[in-house]
């Protein structure tokens, strides 16, 4: 199915690199991709904070307003507030929100992992902005679904806001400094870091493809809304656009079996 009329929601915490999610949309072209700003009560890449910003009130109330707003498909947009709640957690929370948005869901945390598969890559790098408590958790997340991290890197960021501030020259000297030989894939895993109008930039410099935060996230939501004739290759937004994806047949009946997040 051809890209043109997709239109996939997304619930992104407060405010900071909410501007990729257009700029993917005007590289598209013809898809809908609606924000809804949810409830941060702390801005801050800590495990109470991140539990509380992923919490099921915060979600459904977002949720809902995308149901009203004809969206095809629903993204949770916070990679730590999701997988800070483990593989279980995160796949509960991801049935709130398809429950709520009464379309089908799913998260960042999953989107890297569903990326990653339609990529064919086991073995990645991670170059991460939090601290490094909070970015053991994705390590071990990543580990549930069989993708080793070969080499994991921390800048210690506490808040989303600072982490948005980051420019384009900071963004490729960071992934190319944390990048490893063993590594297929450079994965930089957290939605409040501009990164999309550099994807190209990013892989050419490390020379292999790099999964981020706001690309997945996009990814995801657009192969979920395009139901089972799959998303067609578009290119300038890295390899993983390049590369058809599909969606199992049943994704839509049995979105509670982690298996098919």
């Amino acid at each position: 199915m051809h890209q043109n009329g997709l239109r996939a929601g997304f619930l992104y915490p407060g405010y900071s690199a909410e501007d990729d999610y257009p700029a993917i949309e005007r590289a598209l072209g013809g898809v809908s991709l609606p924000v809804v700003h949810t409830l941060m009560r702390e801005d801050a890449h800590r495990v109470d904070a991140l539990l509380d910003i992923g919490g099921a009130d915060v979600l459904g109330d977002g949720a809902r307003t995308l149901r009203g707003m004809g969206v095809q498909a629903a993204v949770w947009a916070c990679t730590s507030g999701s997988f800070v709640f483990g593989w279980d957690g995160a796949a509960q929370q991801v049935e709130g929100v398809r429950e709520a948005a009464g379309v089908p869901a799913s998260s960042t945390s999953f989107a890297f992992v569903n990326a990653a598969r339609a990529l064919g890559v086991t073995r990645v790098a991670v170059a991460a902005t939090y601290p490094a408590d909070v970015a053991e958790r994705f390590v071990a997340f990543l580990g549930r679904a069989g993708i080793e991290v070969v080499a994991l890197s921390c800048r210690g960021i506490v808040t989303a806001a600072e982490v948005g501030t980051l420019g384009r020259d900071e963004v490729l000297a960071f992934v190319a400094a944390n990048d490893h030989p063993d590594a297929e894939a450079v994965l930089v895993p957290d939605t409040a870091l501009h990164t999309v109008s550099w994807l190209d930039k990013l892989e050419a410099r490390v020379g292999k493809p790099v999964l981020t935060a706001n690309q997945v996230s996009v990814w995801e939501g657009l192969r979920l809304a395009s139901g089972p004739g799959g998303l067609s290759p578009r290119t300038g937004l890295g390899r993983l656009f390049a590369v058809p994806a599909t969606v199992p047949p049943d994704v839509f009946e049995h979105q509670r079996d982690t298996r098919q997040l």
